[in-house]
């Protein structure tokens, strides 16, 4: 006899409950329970989230455990509680509905579980319950923290920052304070120095405090500048805390790429800054003086301005849209001298990984990809949205071949009128068969088999009608895709000659969504529907030159947006001049030099 695969899933869903181990005794219960079923936990079969909110569906060991549960891996899955595999109820119901269709069996420590429509009625009354409880437990919360934070007690905030030490009601006689760290104020004072009065940058103050030998509060030695950035902008260390400096939204997309397959984050929002106006001030011990904090914020601001003016965004054509293929960080910016001697006017513009910069990694880089000539990749791409929005010919030869295909699959043009009429008839059969039945003119062993076939007969007729519906609709959506495609491309490339770079990297930003970089090739990434066939962009191949070349497309949803519209020309049709400018593009490089260091050509 075969042994029943099992499974189980934990979940914790605080950093706090994390530290104190609480998903342990999730385990052990868990662990318990299926020894006492008679079953054998089989290794890797435990899924376990540790941080994660249950508001959040996208978790990583949720998603292990639904892939081995779709690869039939898994035929009972044992967990502690329904709000541990998601506190919303319609993710709750969904991920439930997933797993018994692929046989799966659920068993919660905290109640049986049964097949009975009563049985399913209690989980979803839990599911709603779990919802609102956690609804309300946020919301006291808030209220409870804003009550403390007007009252002036630091309990209010989450954490004492760099600098202070947080002593609960517990351990201050029943006052919560922050409690200067002296060692630590001093390095924050030396922050606010180099920034305010000496005008450092802040990877200079990083750069500083690593020579120093200056640690973090969690004992490392690397220093990044978003945390400088941060305590600068803290009110608390001239003595005014605060309270609401910024609310939680659900998660924005991002423009820029971050690491290729990222594990997805534990927190189901993102943070945005509130006016100061809002914020409640609760009044701590100073660390800087004030003219000294002004000055760094104004010299932070500075510091901004000057970066802007030096490197808009205009003067890089891909800024967002260069990514890593090998470690999957983004592709920035950066200038490198043609000699040693400096000149702003004689520089060269690079594509560079990020994961390459070893000071970035206390000193070590993680990825080895080499750099690309910014002036030929962005040339190489604008040539190519270029040439997709001066030709749509291809692009409308390819939908008008669609189209025909859509209409040949139209066997009569009042299909849909036609097969209305037969179900309209059909209804009205059945309806007479039922009130003969009803009447007692027929019996039940002649109205049982003559009502199946009716109905058998009916769904073969929806399932036509469906299909023949779907067929014109589609034949609607492209015939207006055709009408407007000419329009669209007049209007687009009558001002492409005249853009600036800032408009070339608006068009590039609506057609392009990603270009991957990798020594093997350049993936061009276009923001519209593959168009398959004859008429369709050929099929990646090899070229003459020292790497692949290849294009491709992700977005669907994007087949009728007309701002996102554009054709993904392959580029192994370039010929001579392109295929040399491609190449210098995409030759190894050996690495970007610093200012006034050589950098071979």
């Amino acid at each position: 006899m075969t042994e029943t695969r099992c499974a189980l899933y934990a979940r914790v869903s605080s950093e706090a409950q994390t530290r104190d181990n609480t998903i342990a005794s999730q385990v052990t219960a868990l662990h318990e329970r299926i020894a006492a079923d008679g079953f054998v936990l089989e290794p890797g079969h435990s899924y376990q989230d540790d941080g994660y909110s249950g508001s959040i569906l996208l978790r990583p060991a949720l998603e292990r455990l639904r892939d081995a549960v779709a690869s039939g891996l898994v035929e009972r899955l044992y967990v502690h509680a329904p709000d541990r595999l998601a506190r919303r109820y319609a993710h709750q119901a969904l991920l439930m509905d997933e797993f018994r269709r692929s046989g799966v069996e659920i068993v919660f420590l905290n109640r049986p579980i049964g097949g009975t429509a009563e049985d399913d009625l209690l989980l979803q009354v839990q599911g709603v319950i779990a919802e609102y409880e956690r609804a309300k437990i946020l919301e006291r919360s808030r209220r409870g923290r804003r009550h403390a934070a007007r009252s002036g007690s630091v309990s209010a905030l989450t954490g004492a920052p760099f600098g202070y030490r947080y002593v609960s009601r517990e351990q201050g006689g029943g006052v919560a304070r922050f409690e200067v760290v002296e060692a630590e104020a001093h390095i924050v004072r030396l922050i606010f120095a180099w920034v305010g009065l000496d005008r450092m940058s802040l990877r200079q103050v990083c750069r500083q405090l690593e020579q120093i030998g200056c640690q973090t509060r969690t004992g490392a030695t690397h220093w990044h500048a978003s945390t400088i950035r941060g305590m600068l902008a803290n009110p608390a260390y001239v003595g005014h805390a605060a309270f609401g400096r910024a609310r939680y939204l659900p998660p924005r997309p991002r423009l820029r790429p971050i690491r290729g397959h990222p594990q997805p984050s534990p927190r189901a929002t993102c943070r945005v800054a509130v006016p100061s106006e809002e914020w409640i001030e609760i009044p701590v011990a100073p660390l800087v003086d004030p003219t000294v904090f002004e000055a760094a914020r104004a010299q932070l601001e500075e510091n901004r301005k000057r970066k802007r003016q030096r490197m808009p965004g205009s003067a890089w054509l891909l800024q967002g849209l260069t990514v890593c293929r090998r470690c999957g960080y983004a592709y920035y910016g950066k200038r490198a001298p043609r000699s040693r001697k400096y000149d702003p006017a004689n520089t060269l513009r690079y594509y560079r990984c990020i994961g390459a910069d070893g000071y970035r990694f206390s000193g070590r880089s993680v990825c080895d990809n080499s750099a690309v000539r910014g002036d030929h990749l962005e040339e190489a791409v604008w040539d190519q949205v270029k040439g997709l929005l001066e030709d749509p010919r291809r692009v409308a030869d390819e939908y008008r071949r669609r189209l025909v295909q859509v209409r040949d699959e139209t066997r009569e043009p009042d299909e849909i009128a036609r097969l209305e009429r037969q179900m309209a008839s059909l209804r009205r059969g059945i309806g007479r068969l039922i009130d003969s039945y009803a009447e007692g003119v027929i019996d039940k062993a002649e109205f049982e088999p003559r009502i199946a076939g009716l109905k058998q007969r009916l769904s073969q007729l929806q399932e036509r009608h469906q299909a023949a519906v779907e067929v014109a609709e589609n034949e609607r959506e492209l015939s207006l895709l055709i009408s407007r495609l000419e329009d669209f491309s007049a209007k687009v490339t009558a001002g492409l000659a005249g853009l600036d770079r800032t408009g070339m990297q608006q068009i590039i930003r609506t057609v392009v969504r990603r270009v991957e970089i990798d020594d093997a090739h350049i993936e061009i990434i276009f923001r519209v529907p593959p168009l398959d066939g004859p008429a369709g962009p050929k099929s990646p191949s090899e070229m003459t030159i020292s790497r692949q070349h290849c294009t491709a497309v992700d977005d669907p949803a994007a087949r009728q947006s007309l701002e996102a519209f554009g054709f993904v020309r392959p580029l192994d049709d370039l010929q001579g001049e392109r295929a040399d400018l491609l190449h210098r593009a995409l030759e190894l490089r050996p690495g970007i030099a610093a200012v006034g260091e050589d950098v071979s050509q």
